[in-house]
């Protein structure tokens, strides 16, 4: 039973720790101190926390529909208790972790201290769901691997890019706004898309290609902005040996 529930827990961590490495592979010029990533990630477990704060009170007012039978309810389940909670208690904790961090230095840190955060909700939240599967954990662990942790990284990207973007003062006024707005969009359309096919009988094969074709648009735009960032530092380096 033991061994069960550390095959368990490694199927749940290990979506994470992959998209982790993978962004740390590209931070290699000035990498980050472990200790900071570390406090990155627990920020992230108790960003899930932070979310209830605001998710909470929007159900107990009755503005947000507890559950979801169809596509308007699934939209409005998917913003208010989802995607606006869960973005604004990360982008406190990514705030919080680097308003006084003289570590962030770099283009790219704006998006790999995001994606830790990030990763560490979406590492917590996994372990719930895998954990809660019961005898289809591994089909849950596998879909979310594939598609869930997968979608916080690029929330994250988004989130950390726009941050890097206001920091180091590229048109603070036009891009602040996009801090936000930017991950809770792609987050609440994710799940909407998520949630309508659920609600949808008979549409499942269609919206399950739309959320995949939706996802695969995310990655595009994030890996744009990850090389963005990156060429954006490169070419600082090279400024400063001139």
């Amino acid at each position: 039973m033991l061994n069960a529930s550390y095959i368990i827990l490694a199927a749940a961590l290990l979506p994470a720790v992959v998209l982790m490495i993978l962004i740390l592979i590209r931070d290699k010029e000035q990498p980050e101190p472990p200790f900071q990533l570390a406090r990155g990630v627990f920020f992230g477990v108790l960003s899930a926390f932070g979310s209830l704060l605001i998710s909470m009170p929007l159900l107990s007012s009755g503005l947000i529909p507890t559950g979801y039978t169809n596509s308007i309810e699934a939209l409005l389940h998917s913003f208010g208790i989802a995607a606006l909670p869960e973005e604004l208690s990360k982008l406190f904790f990514l705030w919080l972790l680097l308003r006084n961090n003289k570590y962030f230095d770099e283009h790219l840190d704006g998006i790999v201290y995001a994606v830790c955060i990030g990763l560490g909700f979406a590492a917590f939240e996994n372990i719930q769901y895998v954990f809660n599967a019961g005898d289809d954990w591994a089909m849950t662990a596998i879909l979310r691997g594939l598609l869930s942790v997968p979608a916080h990284f690029f929330f994250a990207v988004l989130m950390g890019y726009y941050y890097s973007l206001v920091h180091f003062g590229h048109n603070p006024r036009r891009n602040a706004p996009w801090v936000i707005a930017a991950p809770v969009l792609a987050h609440g359309i994710f799940d909407t898309i998520a949630m309508a096919q659920e609600v949808s009988p008979g549409l499942e094969a269609m919206f399950g290609i739309v959320l995949l074709l939706f996802c695969n648009e995310l990655r595009k735009l994030c890996q744009r902005h990850i090389r963005e960032m990156s060429e954006a530092d490169r070419d600082s380096y090279q400024r400063s040996e001139h």
